[in-house]
């Protein structure tokens, strides 16, 4: 009998890691283990990037024919690190020193004493970092074992990785996996899937400018658009970056998240609510990425009432929809565009005025672009969501004169299951949708409806439809595949199809009949 091969699924760095991080969780919720987690795996970082420069200085200064006991004074010169934005780190809060620690009752303490340290001669980490390794419901052997862990990883070009930003991988792999063990809202609070965040990086094309996010999470939209710009030949210093965030822990998050991948962003000195704490009120964006909470019922505070953000209608006090899309409108330069995550009611709610705030949008000719998404792309939620683009430069800028017209996607079958809960988009499938709209927007681009997919609706089609914006009601179903195929072919290839369908169920029945005789004898 022939041997089946089985296929052999190999894991990732980041996969392996989390699982024998995960096993080490004992009785800690997600909720707080993933501060511990993360917590080392940014010293780990900031500690490798250390003796990275460490290693450079020695041999710049070996180079130059120093003495060793010259260069070992020299090496602990702070401004050769934080010249080349290198974290300095203190010598008691090494990793080699926490390493030494690992198997020791008070592994904790250690670490908190590094984070402590660490703080105290990083201005841009005070008050950030985790604390409270120490205590007592944290297993210290597990502790240490995880430290074992994350002190395998590698960050440097020529470790087995062969990545320098292996650690930021790892740390982006662990949000993910860290919100798909979380329940409730907590999840999508502070972590965006990754492929809806770079749908909306693909099509807004982040270049250069200001870029603001005001429902940051712990930072993934900043750091998709940095990558973006360093995939098409720019630095990451071609954007500036703002952000705020609600959760005090969450916003602790995104400022280690930013500053673990080299991205220098004001977040504000503190967490605060977007709406009453405006911590940017002066700030014009070049780009607006968010993702913000879906159907806030609790946003409402008195003193919002004759904001000057509303300038298209008082959002309703049960929902915070459309409080969203007019703080997002209202921190737009004039050139500006944004995108944006919004629940599917926002298409088509006329409740407490929010069909007519939507109307006014559209016959103010700020919105571009409407994106239906497939269902079960978040971690805390399956319902699907739209991806909004407005925009305060249509006609300029290098964009074709778009005047009366939104541009409609409807995206709801594309998609593949990464698990039973999760679904992700592909590479092929992000592009489908963002070159569309470059097509229709970008002055050389060659658009053409697609019947099922995307159709550009004019402001006469979208009034017809009382202004609501679900794109199912603009692109149509799907133009049937050409059949060629002679009737009087077709009937007689399906006829033999259906013989051959009958010869086989007999040929089955046959062998079943054999089969059974032969069990009963």
């Amino acid at each position: 009998m022939a041997r089946v091969a089985r296929k052999i699924e190999t894991k990732t760095l980041e996969q392996k890691l989390w699982d024998a991080a995960d096993a080490l969780r004992g009785n800690q919720e997600p909720s707080e283990y993933k501060h511990v987690v993360l917590g080392l795996v940014f010293l780990k970082y900031i500690s490798d990037r250390f003796e990275g420069r460490r290693k450079e200085i020695e041999a710049e200064l070996a180079a130059d024919g120093l003495k060793p006991e010259q260069i070992e004074r020299l090496v602990e010169d702070r401004d050769e690190y934080t010249s080349h934005s290198v974290f300095w780190v203190p010598a008691a809060a090494r990793w080699s020193i926490i390493q030494k620690s690992a198997k020791q009752p008070e592994i904790g303490e250690s670490i908190d004493n590094a984070m402590d340290l660490i703080e105290r001669e990083n201005p841009k980490l005070r008050g950030v970092l985790p604390r409270n390794y120490g205590r007592e419901d944290l297993d210290k052997g597990r502790l240490g074992q995880l430290v074992d862990i994350i002190g395998s990883i590698g960050f440097t070009r020529s470790d087995d990785h062969g990545s320098d930003d292996v650690l930021g991988r790892v740390y982006e792999y662990f949000l993910g996996q860290f919100a798909g063990k979380e329940t409730g809202k907590d999840a999508g609070a502070f972590y965006t899937p990754r492929s809806v965040v770079r749908t909306l990086v693909e099509m807004l094309e982040p270049y250069h400018g200001r870029v603001y996010d005001p429902a940051c999470g712990s930072g993934g939209m900043f750091v998709q658009s940095a990558e973006f710009v360093r995939a098409h030949g720019g630095k990451r210093n071609d954007i500036s970056v703002y952000g705020q965030e609600f959760t005090a822990t969450t916003w602790k998050l995104a400022k280690m998240n930013l500053a673990l991948r080299g991205i220098d962003a004001d977040l504000g000195d503190k967490s605060a609510d977007s709406f009453t704490q405006d911590l940017h009120p002066d700030l014009r964006a070049d780009f607006v990425l968010a993702n913000p909470p879906f159907n806030v019922s609790d946003w409402w505070n008195a003193k919002l009432a004759d904001d000057p953000r509303w300038k298209y209608g008082t959002p309703p006090e049960g929902n915070a929809n459309f409080a969203w899309v007019q703080h997002f409108l209202y921190h737009l330069s004039p050139r500006g565009t944004a995108g944006f995550v919004l629940a599917n009611g926002s298409l088509s709610s006329k409740s407490s005025g929010e069909g007519e705030i939507r109307r006014k949008l559209v016959e103010a000719d700020l919105v571009d672009c409407i994106v239906a998404m497939p269902d079960k792309l978040f971690f805390n939620t399956a319902i699907p969501v739209s991806l909004w683009f407005v925009s305060k430069d249509r006609h300029g800028n290098g964009h074709r004169k778009r005047e009366g017209e939104v541009l409609f996607i409807d995206a709801r079958k594309l998609g593949t299951m990464a698990s039973r809960r999760l679904r992700e988009l592909t590479d092929s499938e992000i592009q489908q949708i963002a070159g569309t709209y470059h097509a229709w927007r970008n002055v050389d681009g060659e658009y053409d409806d697609i019947p099922g997919f995307a159709k550009a609706a004019s402001f006469a089609e979208i009034e017809q439809h009382d202004f609501v914006l679900t794109p199912g009601r603009y692109v149509g179903t799907e133009e049937p595949e050409a059949d060629d195929e002679p009737t009087g072919e077709k009937i007689a290839r399906l006829t033999a199809d259906l013989f051959a369908e009958f010869d086989r169920g007999r040929e089955l029945e046959a062998e079943v009949r054999r089969r059974l005789g032969e069990h009963v004898e």
